[in-house]
């Protein structure tokens, strides 16, 4: 990863000055290509004719497709849009520098000594502009844009000037799925709704189909707004000097995909027109589909790797077109990771990879459902009736999965089940499959190291200033916290003389993961309920006090909600206040189901998070955006 500077004898940066010395960047955008970037939010592959043969037709994006790449395997690293946009201009793994929660509790800064990269396509004399979002966990230098606004145009450069021009359209976003019974009624779709195929985990309802269809219409609109670019570089005489990149921002927004680590939330649609120039570039022929694995972190190395501009060191990715990248390395790529961990007031912590057809999901929380509440995702009436359904005992098994708590870790062969709903992870004919997946995430949450390891409220206190160095400082640390949660995979009885070790620890986070893990072997673990009890009220870190009351409830050794009001009026923060009414919205969603209304007089932080959530315990309405309750109590 960023090893060309390397093999070219300089650093980047010592590079980037010595061409622009020479003023080889300046003006002549002939000799150098032009990138455009149109990116359509909330779009997984499996929406798009070109991808799936369910899919909507998109003609101007298939006709991209005849002179260009089609990539069959691109993935987001996150399922969300302000991680996954994050780790698309950062190039870094979001979980080792800090920006991996959706929204930011808190910026984290860009690693020492990196910029986003289009801030090296900007020293190096390209116009940068960005049309609009920005959405960034970590806090942009200034060098990033020549401008970011809804007017920004590659118009406004100097003549001949190259550009990078990265264009974001809203047309499919989650919110133009959030229509009232009302207008279901009232709006008729241009696709039909019996035309559409649903995954087996949705009910087929009049409201799923209705949804699907207008998902089909939005992304056909969004494909005719593709079009729109191509003909005004066509007309503007730019067309076959630049590259174009097609791709969703990450995974659908149907119920399953934005927010969840499934192929629907990270498998994006990527298409590269290859301008005719430029095709000496590419080791490939224009219309091709290319197998490869890419994800976002490659993408900023792509584009600087295609402009002749070093991969600076500190990134992760590594470039999958230009100088340097065959045929044949291309196709060798067959892994892709992803993270999902905070959604809005939801939280959880899943990881994943991707190696070949076959698909690791470790979960560990495994007792957090997919389908917990999030006031966001459940304003879409199709989640309300999924859930509803669910209550009602109305479901299939599969449809049901969405409301139940997981397995500690999922193995899915995808070439048989696309979908993600067997898990083979105790097929014994897949036994060495599942311990080298195993294997291969392992090395990965700990190499970075994973900073999710300590929750986030920890994070936000102590690591902000510099993740990295934290996450350096602490790796031994985390790779025993790592080492710890394998105790989730094994029978209770073998697990049971590490999990009463962690609990009883010195160290606060492995008291903390101690009693993760007992949650989940459930039951099982009905020992450690006294000491539980105990540190449910007294544990000097409240994190591990919710913890221990989480435990307590969902194993119903003792009631939980004495260990979670306490954590309420001691939580030194609006994310740790948070985080503990994660844990209360499970106690209430879950079984066996807790009457969980919060004295709100005892909760001193209020923000939008938090105020849904006690809106939801209380069984009220979520407040109005904007509105934040007043506290009653400080301390």
């Amino acid at each position: 990863m960023g090893k060309l500077w390397q093999e070219r004898g300089m650093r980047p940066f010592t590079l980037i000055l010595a061409i622009l010395s020479c003023g080889m960047f300046t003006g002549f955008s002939q000799d150098r290509p032009n990138f455009v970037w149109i990116l359509s939010e909330d779009n997984s592959k499996h929406y798009l004719r070109l991808f799936d043969p369910t899919g909507a037709p998109t003609p101007h994006i298939e006709e991209m497709a005849k002179d260009g790449l089609v990539f069959n395997h691109a993935f987001s690293n996150a399922p969300v849009c302000s991680v996954a946009r994050t780790t698309l201009i950062t190039s870094c793994y979001g979980p080792r520098i800090g920006t991996q929660f959706h929204r930011r509790s808190a910026m984290a800064p860009m690693p020492k000594g990196l910029k986003m990269f289009p801030a090296y396509l900007r020293a190096a004399g390209y116009h940068t502009t960005n049309r609009s979002k920005t959405d960034y966990n970590a806090t942009p230098s200034d060098d990033v844009w020549d401008a970011s606004s809804r007017q920004a145009h590659w118009r406004d450069r100097e003549a001949d000037q190259p550009f990078f021009h990265k264009r974001t359209y809203t047309t499919t976003h989650e919110s133009s799925l959030h229509f009232s019974a009302e207008s279901m009624a009232a709006e008729k779709t241009a696709t039909d709704p019996a035309s559409v195929v649903l995954a087996p985990y949705h009910p087929d309802t009049p409201t799923f189909r209705y949804t699907y269809a207008r998902y089909h219409d939005r992304i056909q609109a969004v494909d005719r707004q593709v079009g729109e670019v191509l003909a005004e570089l066509k007309e503007a005489g730019l067309l076959e000097n630049t590259f174009v990149f097609y791709f969703g921002d990450h995974g659908g927004v149907l119920p399953r995909g934005k927010g969840y680590a499934y192929e629907s939330g990270l498998h994006i649609p990527l298409v590269v027109r290859v301008p005719e120039k430029w095709k000496h570039l590419i080791a490939h022929k224009r219309g091709e589909r290319l197998d490869g694995f890419v994800s976002f972190i490659d993408f900023g190395p792509t584009l600087l790797n295609l402009a002749g501009l070093p991969v600076p060191p500190q990134v992760d990715g590594r470039p999958f077109l230009g100088e340097g990248v065959t045929a044949d390395d291309l196709a060798s790529r067959d892994v892709a990771y992803g993270y999902a961990d905070r959604f809005d007031e939801k939280i959880d912590f899943v990881r994943t990879v991707r190696k070949g057809s076959f698909k690791y999901v470790r979960s560990y929380w495994p007792f957090t459902f997919d389908g917990l509440q999030n006031d966001y995702r459940y304003k879409m009436l199709a989640y309300q009736e999924w859930r509803d359904l669910y209550k009602a005992g109305k479901l299939t098994e599969v449809q049901q999965q969405f409301f139940r708590p997981r397995s500690a870790e999922a193995l899915y062969d995808l070439s048989r089940d696309p979908h993600e709903t067997i898990n083979l992870a105790g097929n014994r004919d897949l036994a060495e499959t599942l311990s080298e997946m195993r294997e291969l995430l392992n090395a990965w949450v700990t190499g970075m190291p994973d900073l999710s390891f300590y929750p986030e409220s920890h994070l936000v206190a102590n690591a902000m200033a510099d993740p990295i160095a934290f996450g350096q400082a602490r790796q031994s640390e985390i790779a025993r916290l790592v080492e710890l949660t394998d105790l989730q995979l094994l029978p209770y009885e073998d697990a049971a003389p590490g999990i009463e070790k962690a609990v009883a620890s010195e160290k606060p986070w492995e008291r903390y993961w101690g009693y993760i893990i007992a949650s989940t072997h459930g039951p099982a673990a009905a020992g450690l309920s006294q000491r539980a009890q105990v540190a449910a009220q007294r544990d000097p870190e409240v994190a591990v006090r919710a913890r221990a009351a989480e435990f307590l409830g969902l194993t119903m050794m003792a009631d939980p909600r004495p260990g979670i009001m306490a954590a309420l009026t001691d939580s030194p923060s609006e994310v740790a206040t948070n985080e503990i009414l994660n844990t209360a919205v499970l106690l209430k969603d879950g079984q066996p189901g807790y009457d969980l209304k919060v004295d709100e007089s005892l909760v001193k932080h209020s923000n939008r998070y938090i105020d849904e959530r006690l809106a939801y315990l209380a069984g009220r309405p979520a407040p109005p955006r904007g509105n934040t309750r007043k506290p009653t109590k400080t301390k």
